[in-house]
């Protein structure tokens, strides 16, 4: 009872307040745009609570039991608000933290504190809970609002309507607020001097108004719940994929002044009011289209020949009103593409990442081994140090190679010796001892009164492009490696050297590529930062938003390991605990000050044949050693 009663004041108390200390200080620290009155977000935040309220209901008199993922109840529940969405807790949750930020017109609520709260309940849910419920419950019952399955039945109209509410919603809710945030400072065209030169044809308009109908009509169409599962998963991952692009990429298109008066340039004045420029590059105008008619010609085949006809007419519209550049065209289609061949786009790059996953090579000297897969981390930390070094000069340069070698290898040896270390692994190496080392190595640079924070910061920012790389070292080491994973998603290590093969029973079965799956957030994480940078956004708010992305990434990555010799505590892998410990830091780490981050410095050329002295330290940590000798720290394997 006192376990139930301490998760009930975590969340219910303790993390609400949390949350709403954190929003009140960083609208102290961050300028962001501020938006709402005290009706709509208060009827927002009533909505969420209802939604909360009615949930718990469920689960009490249906399920004998609470919304504590601990605790669960007794039965699996399906019936009330469970019925018709998943998880209507979370949902009700992220939707009171906007209304309450509407109501009180805070920016870091609505624009930081909120989507870091669905962010980390998506992580939960993918990274413990649906498995966990799973495994409790058995095979689970999909609610009513859940995209078609594969199938060549036709769909409901409700699985019409989820679309609508699952695809069109959410792209409508982020869309627009990108565009409420703002054209960013640096912001830059995307015309060319021909294109900014070609005139604004008002009868046009009407073929690009033409696209909000054939896009939006367009589930009514489908014949088959595959045709329409298809057709919404494209529109899932457009929006996951040129969201982050809108946000990462100061690129604008401002529409071109309507030439005369009538009723077409009436038309385009108005949707001018209703449309900003940052929403430009990628078109999504162009990606709308295309997927609407890849569903159309599948309804109708015989007018697969009107169908790109049609989209041509629709995207050349988006320049001849002045509303896009022909770049935000082309990158429509380029991105229409992507997400048309994702599925053949990843198995290529899952069968590049089996190919490193068996690639071992090694050389011996005497009684010294030296490993192929060290240059990739000798590689890594070279970028990694280059990057922090034009972002916080050549004069800490210094304490940024004191970071990388104690943190990377010092830091990293001894934390995997204390958690992981055995006979079997005499010198493995553990992220989260390189962190920590690093935030020590800062507190000493700023006892001599050097820039803590912007070392710190730099380096952290390098650093995610370095483990990026590095984690190629782990692909072929065999570490890091993922359970097993369905043959479209998973690659196998085949190589007898591979730590997979040798220390495990899952060689040459598919497994989750959790190394590429770290390389690919990583990056991500590093153009975030990158992106802050650029905006001279606080060095304090920089390090948060590192330490939250990770933890979240982290957490989930977890979930699809497969290292045996990893800890379960309380049902969670010790590392997806660190992963709630960075995100919870990461948290304090956004409120500590308003340094604003310089201008990156110009590259100094001196940097690099350090940068390289200080890799050719790492591969030889990482990827030299002495296969004869059982003294600690003498072999990598």
């Amino acid at each position: 009872m006192s376990a139930r009663l301490a998760y009930a004041a975590l969340f219910v108390l303790a993390l609400p307040a949390l949350l709403v200390a954190w929003a009140i200080r960083l609208d102290t620290v961050l300028a962001l745009p501020a938006y709402g009155s005290v009706a709509p977000g208060a009827g927002v935040a009533i909505a969420g609570l209802a939604l909360m309220a009615a949930a718990t209901r469920d689960l009490w008199v249906h399920g004998r039991g609470l919304p504590a993922s601990p605790f669960p109840p007794e039965r699996l529940v399906t019936r009330g608000v469970y019925r018709i969405i998943a998880h209507p807790i979370y949902l009700g949750a992220v939707l009171v933290a906007l209304g309450v930020s509407l109501a009180t017109r805070s920016a870091a609520g609505l624009w930081i504190v909120s989507p870091v709260l669905a962010l980390a309940v998506a992580a939960f849910v993918i990274g413990f809970e649906s498995d966990s419920t799973r495994r409790r419950y058995g095979a689970l019952p999909a609610p009513l609002l859940r995209l078609p399955d594969d199938s060549d039945a036709p769909p409901s109209a409700i699985e019409r309507a989820a679309v609508y509410v699952l695809v069109f919603l959410p792209w409508l809710v982020l869309y627009m607020g990108v565009e409420y945030l703002g054209v960013p400072p640096d912001a830059r065209s995307t015309y060319f001097a021909w294109d900014r030169s070609l005139p604004v044809i008002p009868w046009t308009e009407a073929v690009y108004a033409a696209t909000y109908p054939f896009v939006s009509l367009a589930p009514l169409a489908a014949a088959r719940k595959s045709e329409l599962r298809r057709y919404a998963l494209g529109g899932l991952w457009a929006t996951a994929i040129i969201i982050p692009l809108y946000l990462l990429l100061p690129l604008v298109a401002p529409a071109k002044p309507v030439p005369g008066e009538g009723l077409w340039q009436t038309l385009m004045t108005w949707e001018r009011q209703y449309d900003r420029p940052v929403t430009a590059f990628p078109a999504f105008h162009v990606v709308w289209s295309c997927l609407a008619a890849q569903l159309y010609t599948a309804r109708w085949p015989r007018l697969r020949w009107l169908g790109w006809p049609i989209v041509a007419a629709l995207a050349a519209s988006c320049v001849t009103t002045g509303m896009h550049a022909a770049a935000d065209v082309v990158a429509g289609f380029a991105l229409y593409a992507l997400v048309a061949c994702r599925e053949a786009v990843w198995r290529r790059v899952c069968d590049g990442a089996e190919h490193l996953a068996n690639s071992w090579r090694e050389t011996r000297i005497g009684p010294v081994r030296l490993m192929s897969h060290g240059i990739y981390a000798g590689l890594g930390v070279t970028v990694g140090l280059l990057i922090a070094g034009a972002l916080a000069g050549s004069q800490n340069l210094g304490w940024l190679v004191a970071m990388a070698l104690l943190a990377g290898v010092l830091g990293a040896g001894l934390w995997a010796q204390v958690v992981e270390g055995s006979p079997q692994l005499l010198r493995p190496f553990g992220y989260f001892g390189a962190p920590l080392t690093a935030i020590v190595v800062a507190l000493v640079a700023g006892f001599v009164d050097a820039d803590a924070w912007l070392i710190l910061v730099a380096f952290g920012t390098g650093g995610c492009f370095a483990q990026a790389i590095g984690r190629i070292r782990c692909l072929v080491q065999g570490c890091c490696h993922g359970r097993e994973a369905p043959d479209a998603l998973g690659i196998r290590y085949r190589h007898p050297m591979s730590r997979v093969v040798r220390l495990s029973a899952l060689g040459g079965l598919p497994l989750h590529p959790t190394p590429l799956y770290s390389m690919v957030w990583m990056v991500l994480v590093g153009l975030v930062l990158l992106r802050l940078w650029a905006l001279a956004a606080p060095l304090q708010f920089i390090a948060g938003t590192y330490f939250i992305l990770v933890g979240l990434g982290r957490f989930v990555e977890e979930h699809f390991r497969g290292e045996p010799q990893t800890s379960v505590i309380a049902g969670l892998r010790l590392y997806q605990w660190l992963a709630i410990a960075f995100v919870a830091g990461g948290a304090m780490l956004t409120t500590l000050g308003p340094t604003a981050a310089p201008a990156a410095a110009a590259f100094d050329p001196r940097i690099l044949p350090i940068a390289l002295i200080v890799g050719a330290i790492h591969y030889v940590a990482y990827g030299v050693d002495l296969p004869g000798s059982n003294r600690r720290y003498s072999r990598l394997r």
